[in-house]
This record gives structure tokens, C-alpha cells and sequence, in this order.
């Protein structure tokens, strides 16, 4: 049986002399040899570049027209080339949405794992949420004021794209008169002209009534057409005050309600778990789980001027007229508390400071008989109203990122975080690190029925996990922020997500995938690329590194040098054949003939002049001590 080959001729992109090179498919191909001597050219800007022109080129001309069109790689031939997925060495997506658990995809499958399992609890009483039949749900309506005015309306489109004439159409059919649209009335004989690519929420309105006594048996029989016509699903909205035009609306599900706090959840749905949908996303961060303010430490930097000498470093530099105004407000405010403007910010009492910064409230100007904004609410207002890009830009340089007080960085809704599995929600899950989820799951115990339903998503959840805890990631929390992560954290999360996606015949690029990582966990990881060969696939793998030498099935050792004086294949074959060959570097430093010696005499430390940190806290630094001398070569090492 003829072998499979990737057989490449005249390979000349950058410094590649004309190269010819045959490659066995379906090994553990490893791509080694000097800086500079032709690895990428010839693993990336060849055999990925070609097989990814390839690829696109055989799309429809439509479909080209979104996709980045690569060059032909400057060569005469290749042949025997499968499809190529590259996992090079760069920095992960900086989206403030993106995390491990996101590009992973592990989140998706948790939400659904919830959507189809999870238990939902009530978030006030903390009691398990269980059907509310249309007999609680009159009572609770009836239980409003008297007077107040409520509409009873039916869901049928809630969130979704569409023009949805059918929906027109069958609501007029069934008898109905007005409908609500995105949260606006309309006559059912004029619908509105809804945009096709636009969410939409749409609701009959099934009954208008005032709350009093006489009209419990109509309010009942609306409530059981409502929960009819919106498939267990209803809401009232109740007028907010008489005569205005501020409603409030609640949601009551026939399926999950609590009878004592009156909360209701619609049926659960992985929409419900993502920070990404408006439907699971926290409404005050917009499930980014942070927010921009102002920063007190920013505001006043150096606590020991004085107010008169610059404290409010934001009141500063604002232009003349700014400054003058700035300036008669600082000295108002003293003359008021009786402070002396030449006393330091930090000499002021705590309820000076409170003023100052935060404002003064009814109590304090009933108190004083002075109102005075307060520097923090004076920011936010510039901030919010300006139309100058360099007040913006400089009251920017005044914000950081603080935890969403509203979801305390949970990026959700209080409702999707009152469902739990096994006395966890999905954010008590996503901060766990990854050994730790690994635990979790294999521990987990669900009933006969429920094993069934998600049988397949946990095997998934349980694989990816496992992946990522082999490549030496045991050590990240889910919900680390793409941005966060060294190149090489992000390229093992990648290499994870392809194992995952158990992808047979495709060839893999990857760039130095051992590079940041501990020799600890080097075999984990080499271990991992040959089950990505053993599917099968071709793996070519660019690399320096020896233990992945000794794993590769066929090494191809590029030099003599770098730049114009490399770009050719000096030694090819098993790891034995490169430490045989008399012109390779490689080999020669492999075999230990050449080395890198250990200096003679070492370098004096002056421990007077050094760095140093206390308290580090980023991410899991327990918060260390350290010093660091300076005017010498330090090194940090530890595992991964």
C-alpha cells in the first residue's frame, strides 16, 4: 500500500531555498532547527497558507467575499495536502465576553446541562420554585391595590427575528383585538411592519381590567386564556400611577413559581445562562460583570495635599475658566465645614470626605443648610453629558473597572444564578478551576431520568475538561478572561478545543505548543498531540523542545543558519538520525558535544537597591511578599 505524503517542490516563500520536502501524514511531525532558519515559512506560510487558500477557494464566490483570501505560497507543487487547522502562538481574543469556559465551548453545554436539569430556587426565600396553578396566580393579582389597572397579556414571540405576519394573522383569527409589540400597543387590524432581522417580542392583549372585587371571576378566566394562548407563560402589566404612562410588568409561569414570594420564572432555556443574551445578562453591566467608575485613589492620588494645592487632581487642568470655578467650589465647601483649605486631603473627618467626594444628601442639607454635587457625581455628569473627546479622553484616565455592585461580577440575572445543580449555580461553577470542576463532575449524581437527558453533554463537559486539565491548564479558573492569558495558555486552550472537536484526516500546524510550560507537565501535553495524530491526523508541530523530539514519529531539522544562510533541510528522520548527523546543530547540542556552559564567576547582589513588592494579589497570588535586586539577571521559574 502506497504510504501517505505531503510531497512539497520549490518552496521559496521568505528564505526557503527552493526547498523539497516530503512529509509522512497521519505522524507526529516536528519541525525544529535555529531562529530564523525557515520553520514558520515552511510549516505556516506554506503548508498551512496553501491548505486554507484551498479551502476557501472552493467556496462559492458569496462566500469568499467575508473571508480573508490568502496568497499562493511562492513554490512549483504540492500534493497529498489534507485540510490544515493552524494553532499558532499568540495572544487570546481580547473581548471582555471571551473566556476559557466561551472558547472552549464548555459554557455552552453548562447552559444547556442547566436549561435541562437544573433546579430552580426562589431567589428571595431561597425555596424551591414548583408550579403555580391559575387558582395562586388570580390570588396574587387580586392581592394589588384596589384600583390599580392591569393589562393580561399572552407571550407568543418573545426574542425572536422575523417579520411574523403569521402571528398577525393568527392572533386576529383567534378573536383577539389589540396586540403589544416590543412594548407598544397596536390594533390588531394595523399591525406594525416589523424589520426581518430584528428580535421581537410580541403579546395578545388579552383583557384590560382595574383591580376590585367584582371582577375576580373575569380576571380568572383571562388568566386561564392567557396561559393557553402563551403555552403556560403569561403577564400582567400593571400601571405604575393613574393616568401615566409607566407600567410594570410580571411574568407568571404556570410551570415554576414560588406561592410565597410570588416569583415566577419562565421555562428554563440555555438563553436564560448566557451573559451574552439580553435574556440571562445582568441589566445593570450588561453581563460584562464590571463597570467603569470613578476611582477615589485616582480622583485624589496623593492624600497629603491640601485641598488648595491640587488634592482633587481630577478639578485640575481643565482650563482656565474650569480651574476658577473648580477652585470657588473648594473654597465654599471649606468655608462651610469650617476646614482649613491649606489642610491635607487625609487631615479631613470621615464625614468631610463622605461630602466631598459623594455629595450632600437631604439629611446633610437639612443638617448644614448647603448642597454641595460632589466631585464623583460631578464626573460622572461631564462624563455622561460631554460632546468633547478630550474631556472624555481625560476624565477616562479617572475610571477603572469595579465589580458590578448589582451581580457582584456574576455577569447574570438573579434568576439564572437561582438554579442549581448538586447545590451549585452556573457561577459557582465557572469559578472553580479546572482540576476542581474535573472533581465536581466525576462526583456528580443525578437521577436515572436526568443522566439520560444530558448523557452527551456531560460526556462532552467532562472530555474538554479533562483536555484542558492534560495540557497543564488544571490550574485557570473557567471564568478567566481570554484577554488575561499568556500565548501559550491560549494556544494549549485551542489545542484542547480540537481534541475536542475529534476532527479525523486534518493536518494541524501548531507553534512551540510547549513554550511557557513546565517540564511537569510537558508529557500531559505530548501525550495529548499524539491522541490528536492517533485519530488519525497529521500533527506538524514547530519546536525546540527535546522531550517532543524524542515523542515525534519524523523530525526534519531546518538550517545550516539563520536568514539568507538557512531556509534548507539539513537532517531528516527519527530522533537517532538528527543526533547521527554530522552538519545538524540540533543534534550536535542534543547529543551533548555542544552546550551552553555555566559562567565561572557570577555576578555580586547588592540587596540595598532592589524592588520591592508586598501584598500581590492579581488572580492567585496569595498575597506574596517579594524583592527583587535590581542590576541583575533574575529568573522566575515554577510550574505552570
Amino acid at each position: 500500500m502506497e504510504e501517505k505524503v505531503i510531497r512539497i517542490q520549490g518552496a521559496r516563500e521568505h528564505n526557503l531555498q527552493n526547498l523539497d520536502v516530503t512529509i509522512p501524514r497521519d505522524k507526529l511531525v516536528v519541525i525544529t532547527g535555529l531562529s530564523g532558519s525557515g520553520k514558520s515559512s515552511l510549516a505556516f506560510d506554506t503548508i498551512y497558507a496553501e491548505g486554507q487558500r484551498k479551502y476557501v477557494e472552493s467556496l462559492s464566490a458569496y462566500a469568499r467575499q467575508f473571508l480573508e483570501q490568502m496568497q499562493k505560497p511562492d513554490m512549483d507543487h504540492i500534493e497529498g495536502l489534507p485540510p490544515t487547522i493552524a494553532i499558532e502562538q499568540r495572544s487570546a481574543s481580547h473581548n471582555p465576553r471571551s473566556t476559557v469556559a466561551t472558547t472552549t465551548e464548555i459554557y455552552d453545554y453548562l447552559r444547556l446541562l442547566f436549561a435541562r436539569v437544573g433546579t430552580p430556587y426562589c431567589r428571595e426565600c431561597g425555596k424551591r420554585i414548583t408550579q403555580q396553578s391559575p387558582t395562586q396566580i388570580v390570588d396574587e393579582v387580586m392581592a394589588l391595590e384596589e384600583g390599580t389597572r392591569l393589562m393580561i397579556l399572552a407571550p407568543l414571540v418573545r426574542g425572536k427575528k422575523g417579520e411574523h405576519k403569521d402571528i398577525f394573522r393568527t392572533v386576529q383569527r383567534d378573536g383577539f383585538v389589540r396586540v403589544r409589540v416590543n412594548g407598544e400597543i397596536h390594533d390588531i387590524s394595523r399591525p406594525p411592519k416589523l424589520a426581518k432581522n430584528r428580535k421581537h417580542t410580541i403579546e395578545a392583549v388579552v383583557d384590560r381590567l382595574v383591580v376590585k372585587p367584582s371582577v375576580q371571576s373575569r380576571m380568572a378566566d383571562s388568566i386561564e386564556l392567557a396561559l393557553k394562548q402563551g403555552d403556560g407563560l403569561m403577564v400582567v402589566s400593571i400601571m405604575l400611577k393613574p393616568g401615566g404612562d409607566a407600567w410594570e410588568d410580571r411574568l407568571f409561569s404556570e410551570k415554576y413559581g414560588c406561592p410565597k414570594c410570588g416569583i415566577s420564572l419562565e421555562e428554563l432555556s440555555p438563553r436564560l445562562f448566557s451573559f451574552n443574551s439580553p435574556y440571562g445578562a445582568c441589566p445593570d453591566c450588561s453581563g460584562l460583570g464590571t463597570l467603569m467608575e470613578f476611582d477615589v485613589d485616582l480622583v485624589v492620588p496623593d492624600v497629603d495635599l491640601p485641598l488648595s494645592g491640587g488634592a482633587v487632581e481630577a478639578w485640575r487642568h481643565n482650563g482656565k475658566r474650569m480651574n476658577i470655578y473648580y477652585n470657588r467650589l473648594i473654597r465654599r465647601f471649606c468655608r462651610h465645614f469650617g476646614i482649613s483649605a491649606t489642610s491635607p486631603f487625609k487631615a479631613l473627618s470621615a464625614e468631610a470626605k463622605r461630602i466631598l467626594l459623594r455629595g450632600t444628601t437631604g439629611g446633610d442639607e437639612k443638617k448644614h443648610g448647603y448642597s454641595f454635587e460632589g466631585v464623583m457625581p460631578n464626573l460622572r455628569r461631564r462624563y455622561d453629558n460631554t460632546e468633547s473627546e478630550y474631556v472624555k479622553t481625560r476624565l477616562h484616565s479617572f475610571l477603572s473597572e469595579k465589580p458590578c455592585p448589582a451581580c457582584k461580577g456574576a455577569r447574570l440575572k438573579p434568576e439564572a444564578l437561582a438554579v442549581k445543580i448538586g447545590r451549585k449555580n452556573i457561577r459557582q461553577l465557572v469559578t472553580q478551576d479546572i482540576k476542581s470542576a474535573v472533581r465536581w463532575f466525576a462526583r456528580l449524581k443525578l437521577t436515572d431520568e436526568q443522566a439520560m437527558i444530558v448523557k452527551q453533554v456531560l460526556k462532552e463537559i467532562r472530555d474538554r475538561l479533562t483536555f484542558l486539565a492534560e495540557v497543564g491548564l488544571g490550574y485557570l479558573t473557567l471564568d478567566r478572561k481570554s484577554g488575561s492569558l499568556s500565548g501559550g495558555e491560549a494556544q494549549r486552550i485551542r489545542l484542547a478545543t480540537q481534541v475536542g472537536s475529534r476532527l479525523v484526516g486534518v493536518c494541524y500546524v501548531l507553534d512551540e505548543p510547549t513554550i511557557g510550560l513546565h517540564q511537569r507537565d510537558n508529557q500531559r501535553l505530548l501525550g495529548t498531540l499524539r491522541r490528536l495524530r492517533d485519530l488519525p491526523n497529521t500533527v506538524i508541530v514547530v519546536e525546540h523542545d527535546e522531550d517532543a523530539m524524542r515523542q515525534a514519529n519524523h523530525i526534519i531539522d531546518m538550517g545550516p543558519l539563520a536568514g539568507k544562510h538557512g531556509g534548507r533541510i539539513v537532517a531528516q528522520g527519527t530522533f537517532e538520525d538528527i543526533l547521527a548527523s554530522p552538519r545538524s546543530l540540533t543534534g550536535k547540542y542534543l547529543s551533548g558535544e555542544l552546550e551552553i556552559p555555566t559562567p565561572e564567576t557570577r555576578r555580586s547582589i547588592n540587596m540595598s537597591t532592589a524592588l520591592t513588592i508586598k501584598g500581590a494579589r492579581a488572580h492567585n497570588l496569595k498575597k506574596i511578599d517579594v524583592t527583587v535586586p535590581l542590576g541583575a539577571f533574575v529568573c522566575v521559574t515554577g510550574v505552570s
